[in-house]
């Protein structure tokens, strides 16, 4: 039989256990784990996610600051909300929901970034010691497929991941997570935009991850049988319903399904793993940040 590996459970597993963390740290006489985002405009899946982050905030016990802004906003003016936050000891997490207008640089706004805050992942610092298998912050989406593939008890030691997609959120540093010794210890494959014949890759993957935003690109003739696929594909289609569009991966759900031994659904799978993740890298932005201060009172 198919396994699905659902994300609500795991999840919630996560959130529980934050949770109780919170809940000793506060008993401890310390400030609970502090998250600010900054959300530019008014583009409404930016809007659903964040509302997401807050409602986990609150269920955890987290300090939590959400500034909303139009997208008239300057450059400038987000540096400097971003300068304040990196001086703020209550705020310990600091993100800045994607995308932003075009007229700000995405670059600078992560630069500016106090890399120890960065509970994205995003910051060159904390990419750079995911790479050498450092202690960071490791980006979510990426950090939620490795704790599903770990909380599933899914072999990842010397198996063939294949992933699909390239990009500096999902698919560059998912492909450096499972091939850490220490996380997955798998061999990787990269599949992208200039790969020639797909298929010859996608049918040698024990594990497939679809992180490339095609939708049902994934047939049952791309794969081999028994594959493990995690699909972080969330795509619009139009749809007879009464919303008029549904969501689906990049994965053809029921037309794999039979010939695979795992599969995450979606929606239900990777994205809610990823408001876990943030809410995890929060609590461990807060632990290193009171461990600074606390030397610095010793010293």
């Amino acid at each position: 039989m198919t396994k699905i590996l659902e994300g609500k459970s795991i999840a919630e597993q996560i959130k529980n256990e934050l949770k109780i963390k919170t809940q000793e740290l506060i008993n401890e006489g310390n400030n609970p784990p502090g998250l600010a985002v900054l959300l530019v405009g008014e583009n409404p899946a930016s809007q659903a996610y964040v509302k997401s982050k807050e409602k986990s905030c609150l269920e955890l016990g987290y300090y939590s600051i959400l500034k909303r802004v139009d997208e008239s906003i300057t450059e400038t003016e987000v540096l400097d909300i971003i300068k304040e936050w990196n001086l703020n000891p209550q705020i310990n997490g600091i993100l800045v929901q994607l995308p932003l207008p075009k007229h700000i640089d995405e670059n600078k706004v992560i630069l500016a970034i106090d890399p120890i805050k960065d509970v994205d992942g995003f910051h060159p610092e904390n990419f750079g010691r995911l790479v050498i298998g450092l202690d960071a912050n490791y980006p979510c989406t990426p950090a939620g497929i490795i704790e599903l593939l770990k909380r599933y008890n899914i072999e990842t030691k010397g198996k063939h991941c294949v992933v699909l997609g390239r990009s500096n959120i999902v698919g560059k540093p998912i492909a450096n997570l499972m091939y850490q010794k220490h996380l997955a210890n798998s061999i990787v494959t990269i599949v992208h935009t200039g790969t020639k014949d797909f298929d010859y890759y996608t049918k040698q993957a024990d594990i497939l991850i679809a992180a490339i935003g095609v939708p049902n690109l994934i047939k049952s003739q791309n794969i081999e049988d028994g594959v493990v696929i995690i699909d972080v594909g969330i795509n619009r289609i139009d749809a007879d319903n009464e919303k008029g569009y549904k969501i689906v991966g990049d994965v053809d759900y029921n037309d794999v399904f039979d010939k695979c031994s795992a599969i995450t659904p979606v929606p239900g799978g990777v994205g809610l793993m990823t408001i876990a993740m943030l809410m995890q890298n929060t609590y461990n932005s807060t632990l290193k940040q009171q461990s600074v201060k606390q030397t610095k009172i010793t010293n």
